[in-house]
């Protein structure tokens, strides 16, 4: 397999110095990504990266609650990762009387440290290539379809038979478009502890105003803590477990970044597209993004007006506002970035050449239709895709009582299809779900958002799809009828909507004119809309993959490619660089205190700075986190990093860490569909900063003592450099 990976040709035409990207499986560096690293200024080997019989870096790199990611910094078991990533936990823990999310929370002592029901760290024991074992009798499939249901069964052995201990799992996941399988045996630690936050005033410092934006001065991160059995093996939360001992932790470097310096991402990238024929990225531009930004558009909106004028609705919906603004400014910023270079007209070029090379190996009757077949099926795929993107906006994300409102749909579906016992199942674990739910939410804020929303899916949404509610519209009586009669917006009227059997829910729910309105909706959702577009959606899989198989046959041996994304352990490396966004204009790659202050608005919800953090910037009292007499907060660099990565370690040349990643440049948020060197930037923060927060702020220096501040540039000599190849991943100090 590792044959195939080499085969590989990256679709998109870099110069020589955008070797930096690529999102790599770490236990494959070795050969062509272990030079390319040593290249840029790695010290390290790739077993020191990756090994499965000794210590290794993956072993302090956890994947963070299923979406972000974070690394273990002291011998107990000490977690470091993003503010936001930490958000709905600091938040959880939050009251106005006792409002961590302004004030920041700092343990003493492990008492004090708060659990999180639910919350999970996972890390990699090993990964293996089972892809043998997954394709196998895929070639006597009659049709897609059931080639698709051979690989589930295929995939699904591999688990169950593959060795793991008991308090381990076995996962496989799919690489190069169903090219490749890896099985990964994971561990997952189940009792995670909140240790340490600073306010948001530095943890989302610039807010939403800054987001994806560079030069950027934001302290995000949050500190949590591992807790084991007395065995050290994962356990579910009690007083009686312990900090977890770590298998590699990273020590901390003091000595900071400079230009051209080698950094190393490791984490949990979610989901990139890099190798999209043009046809699709033209279709995201022009009809998905579109609709996708203008439903958060006015969500957003309304939200933020009640949040400006409310604390209470500020704290309540904090964190879900932050989760929609996220993804709303990316897809704005991909979408010019996409448009700015000329990504569409990159990939006809590319598949122009494509085309030639098949012409000249004689390829034309096996993969020339492929590029046509991309054509016909978008056409065909376009309004299906742009329903599917409006209604998964407007009834699963952006208003809640929508969301509820789907979720009893679905319950309804459950007691057709699987009778009563599975019905009152579902519905005893819907009821204390959603009890949380509640807690944070606002019906005449539900309500505004609601009725802009719908607004917009009403004109955007094709009027194929759209069921007879629509007809002759009233949305101002409609949205309060609903909001005034509904059982779904609030939790008590709810719980008693879903009393008694199941027939008595049913009949209840279909009066109820919030689920009427939502079922209405479902229906010709899944009637009209569901069936096609999956249908297509495996069509276009299917083509997808056999493009890349026709690249493989078609690539040179020096190929240089890498999977997409899709949530498993990858490398990504690159340097600290600075960039040009665009004529005249140069941003510099590191941040500093002063910048902070240059933004300072007081009282401003974004931009308000601690009093205390005035205080020692007067002072200029940094103690040893400063760097000629300025204190560094923020940096940029060149690896491709996508969501999934927040709270990633930025790992320097010789294994310590320098900084922590929590963003990319607007610029280039297109990257996870076309990487372009000159203008893709992550953004860190500076572990300086972290430090500099922990101690001289919060005065929580207990912290700082568990940790192994190392000076790896100034200590380090050829000497020391000879004695690290005969024992790896020795701590630097």
């Amino acid at each position: 397999m590792k044959k195939l990976i080499r085969l590989f040709i990256f679709l998109l035409a870099f110069p020589v110095f955008s070797q930096q990207g690529g999102m790599w499986i770490p236990s494959l560096l070795e050969g062509m990504n272990e030079s390319e690293m040593q290249n840029l200024g790695m010290k390290m080997s790739a077993e020191d990266i990756y090994s499965v019989n000794n210590s290794s870096l993956k072993d302090a790199v956890p994947h963070f609650n299923g979406g972000c990611t974070s690394e273990v910094i002291s011998p107990k078991g000490l977690l470091l990762t993003n503010h936001h990533c930490g958000y709905g936990q600091i938040q959880s823990h939050s009251s106005v009387e006792n409002d961590y999310l302004a004030n920041g929370f700092w343990a003493k002592n492990f008492k004090e440290e708060l659990p999180n029901p639910g919350m999970t760290v996972t890390f990699i024991v090993e990964i293996s290539d089972v892809t043998d074992q997954v394709l196998a009798g895929t070639q006597e499939a009659s049709n897609e379809e059931e080639r698709q249901q051979i690989i589930e069964k295929n995939k699904q052995d591999v688990v169950n038979n593959s060795p793991k201990e008991t308090w381990q799992t076995n996962r496989v996941s799919t690489f190069y478009d169903g090219n490749q399988f890896m099985l990964f045996r994971v561990e997952t630690y189940k009792d995670i502890r909140l240790v340490g936050a600073p306010p948001s005033s530095i943890g989302k410092f610039g807010s939403d105003t800054d987001n994806w934006m560079w030069p950027r001065h934001t302290g995000d991160f949050a500190l949590f803590r591992i807790y084991a059995n007395k065995d050290n093996k994962p356990a579910e939360y009690s007083k009686d477990n312990i900090p977890y001992t770590p298998k590699h932790f990273l020590p901390v470097s003091l000595d900071g970044v400079e230009e051209n310096d080698f950094t190393m991402v490791f984490g949990y990238p979610g989901t990139t597209d890099e190798y999209l024929p043009a046809v699709a990225v033209e279709q995201l531009i022009e009809t998905i993004n579109p609709a996708r930004i203008g439903i958060r558009k006015v969500a957003l909106k309304e939200q933020d007006a009640f949040m400006r004028k409310d604390q209470e609705i500020k704290i309540k919906y904090a964190s879900k506002y932050a989760r929609i603004a996220n993804y709303y400014k990316k897809w704005i910023g991909e979408s010019q970035g996409l448009t700015k270079t000329d990504a569409v007209g990159i990939k006809r070029n590319l598949e122009d050449q494509f085309t030639q090379t098949l012409a000249q190996k004689g390829l034309d009757d096996e993969y020339g239709h492929i590029l046509n077949d991309f054509e016909e099926a978008y056409a065909d795929f376009k309004d299906y895709d742009l329903a599917y993107n409006l209604f998964s906006e407007a009834f699963l994300r952006n208003v809640e009582l929508l969301r509820t409102g789907f979720q009893l749909y679905q319950l309804e579906q459950v007691y057709n299809f699987r009778g009563e016992q599975s019905f009152n199942d579902r519905k005893n674990n819907f009821l204390k779900d959603t009890q949380s739910a509640y807690k944070d939410y606002s019906q005449k804020v539900d309500e505004k958002v609601f009725e802009k929303v719908i607004a917009f899916y009403a004109e955007e949404m094709p009027k194929e799809f759209l069921p007879d509610v629509y007809e002759n519209l009233n949305l101002d009586k409609l949205t309060q009828q609903i909001y005034s009669q509904s059982a779904l917006t609030e939790y008590d009227k709810l719980a008693t909507l879903l009393e008694g059997d199941a027939e008595e829910v049913l009949k209840r729910l279909q009066a109820d004119p919030g689920y009427d309105f939502v079922k209405n909706n479902a229906v010709a959702f899944y009637s009209e809309v569901l069936p096609a577009y999956r249908n297509m959606r495996l069509e276009i899989d299917a083509l997808q993959a056999e493009y890349m198989k026709a690249i493989v046959e078609t690539s040179p041996k020096e190929a240089r490619i890498f999977p997409n994304a899709n949530g498993t352990l990858r490398v990504t490396y690159g340097q600290v660089k600075g960039y040009s966004p665009k004529d005249a204009v140069y941003y510099e790659p590191v941040t500093h205190l002063e910048g902070v202050m240059e933004k300072y608005v007081e009282d401003d919800y974004e931009f308000d700075v601690p009093e205390k953090l005035i205080d020692l910037y007067e002072a200029k009292d940094y103690g040893q986190y400063a760097e000629n007499g300025k204190l560094p907060v923020n940096f940029i660099g060149t690896n491709h990093t996508t969501g999934g990565n927040s709270g990633s370690p930025v790992i320097d040349a010789y294994g310590n860490l320098i900084g922590l990643n929590f963003d990319r440049v607007w610029e280039g948020t297109m990257s996870d569909i076309y990487y372009d060197p000159s203008i893709s930037r992550n953004i860190m923060v500076d572990a300086r900063y972290i430090l500099f927060i922990i101690d001289k702020y919060a005065n929580a220096k207990h912290l700082i003592d568990e940790m192994q501040l190392v000076h790896p540039k100034k200590n380090h000599t050829p000497k020391r450099k000879k004695a690290k190849k005969k024992r790896k991943l020795k701590r630097r100090s």
